[in-house]
């Protein structure tokens, strides 16, 4: 696109995606940006500006045609081609995730694993055999990996990260609990659960 969309607004698509979904299982043929709005505790005219973002998919007066907005929904968040996905630590974090991806994340691929351990290098995870995090570099060489997932301790994703950057990968899910940053050229997620955990503690113990 020609405009570069905030990550805001992008941050807020999933959202719409699992909103409408739910809307066209239950057979909901229209939705306004005012029940948007209310699903997502923003304002109509949040919705709107965001899907104007992508050219709007609503008609005055009339509202969204629920499939119509799913399928565009969904060409944004997982259209073209499939990202190819490695996973980097197969402790119990990166076994979860590598489930996940395996079966719940379309538009992506889970193409390698990788560890250090010698009781996990050679097991098989998903179906593909779990590999000495050692040959990465050679494997990125030889395939083409869009997206890594580390699930490794902090220190060995400090140093791991850049690597992974200069072979060729351009987006980052990342739970080692560093946070990594680099330019607008590299995607990164860096997910800490414990912040999301201690959020709720701080809002449940407030009453907020």
């Amino acid at each position: 696109m020609a405009n570069k969309i905030s990550l805001p607004v992008i941050k807020r698509l999933p959202r719409y995606y699992r909103y409408v979904a739910d809307l066209r299982r239950e057979g909901v043929a229209t939705v306004s940006s005012s029940e948007l709005a209310e699903m997502l505790g923003t304002t109509a005219s949040q919705v709107r500006q965001d899907f104007n973002c992508f050219g709007g998919f609503g008609q005055q007066g009339i509202g969204y045609n629920v499939d119509i907005l799913s399928e565009e929904l969904t060409k944004l968040l997982m259209g073209g081609s499939e990202l190819s996905v490695i996973l980097i630590g197969t402790g119990h974090l990166g076994r979860t995730m590598s489930h996940f991806l395996a079966t719940e994340a379309p538009g992506y691929k889970l193409t390698a694993f990788f560890d250090k351990s010698p009781a996990e290098i050679g097991q098989r995870l998903e179906g593909l055999p779990i590999r000495d995090v050692e040959n990465l570099p050679a494997f990125c060489k030889e395939n083409q990996v869009d997206v890594a997932v580390l699930c490794i301790p902090e220190e060995e994703a400090a140093v791991l990260a850049p690597t992974l950057k200069h072979l060729g990968v351009r987006g980052f899910w990342n739970f080692s609990q560093y946070d990594l940053t680099f330019g607008e050229d590299v995607a990164v997620e860096n997910v800490h659960l414990g912040d999301s955990l201690m959020s709720l503690g701080f809002r449940v113990r407030r009453g907020n």
